[in-house]
């Protein structure tokens, strides 16, 4: 990821971040079984909206009318939640419809930390305290974290990193890794997410982008790395031991 206003040439954006010249905007739908999502999409389509992401789950909220069914939670671009909730109000079986700040607008870029729980601790210790400073100076950056051991397990949990909403960096923490999640980095790489990982034995730290022995540091330069106010660039550092 470009850590630059600019991205780099052939990098696809991230939809759901906030970016300058785009509206976002989000609405939650609720609806009866006689609602048609496909209804709703082509009239916010036709207003000029990009759909960037959709949620649906059952309405489970107590003392709502018995007809409401299902709730369509959408994201969008281009297209302000004004317009947006009239639009969608207007189609038949939808009953409420109410504006919200997307996820982008709230979380932001997201860092994930994988691998031992001393040394995820360690990792998320350094990625909070850096995207504190960032997140003081307008920018959105979490940290999510995930305690997690077995080469089969891990190597699943780095492969769904590439379907995680505004999943920008993976950090892998631990003292040995390699074969089948040595593979699953390389896959996640060529999905367009970096990794940064600890040094330690086996093949992983080949194959990722960075390579840090400080696991603090580790997570600070992860938060850096994403950082649309941090003056660094992975690019640079690719390959690279610290």
């Amino acid at each position: 990821m470009s850590t630059h206003d600019d991205a780099r040439e052939g990098e696809l954006p991230d939809l759901s971040i906030p970016s300058g010249g785009h509206l976002l905007s989000a609405i939650e739908v609720r609806t009866t079984d006689d609602a048609d999502l496909t209804e709703i999409l082509v009239r916010l389509r036709e207003a000029g909206a990009e759909v960037v992401t959709i949620n649906t789950f059952p309405a489970t909220k107590q003392g709502e009318d018995d007809r409401v069914t299902r709730v369509f939670d959408i994201e969008l671009r281009d297209l302000g939640p004004v317009e947006a909730t009239q639009i969608a109000g207007s189609v038949p079986g939808v009953t409420v419809v109410d504006a919200r700040p997307t996820l982008g607008q709230v979380f932001g870029k997201r860092v994930i930390v994988i691998g031992g729980g001393a040394q995820v601790a360690q990792v998320a210790l350094g990625a909070v305290s850096e995207s504190d400073r960032h997140n003081l100076r307008g920018e959105r950056i979490s940290v999510d974290t995930m305690a997690l051991v077995g080469e089969d397990e891990i190597a699943a949990a780095v492969r769904a990193v590439a379907d995680l909403p505004r999943a920008h960096i993976l950090v892998l923490a631990g003292s040995l890794m390699g074969g089948e999640i040595t593979k699953a980095v390389r896959e996640l790489r060529e999905r367009g997410i970096p990794v940064v990982a600890l040094s330690m034995a086996g093949t992983v730290s080949a194959e990722a982008d960075l390579v840090v022995s400080d696991p603090v540091q580790a997570g600070t330069m992860s938060v850096m790395a994403i950082a649309d106010t941090a003056r660094f660039d992975l690019d640079k550092l690719r390959g690279r031991r610290y």
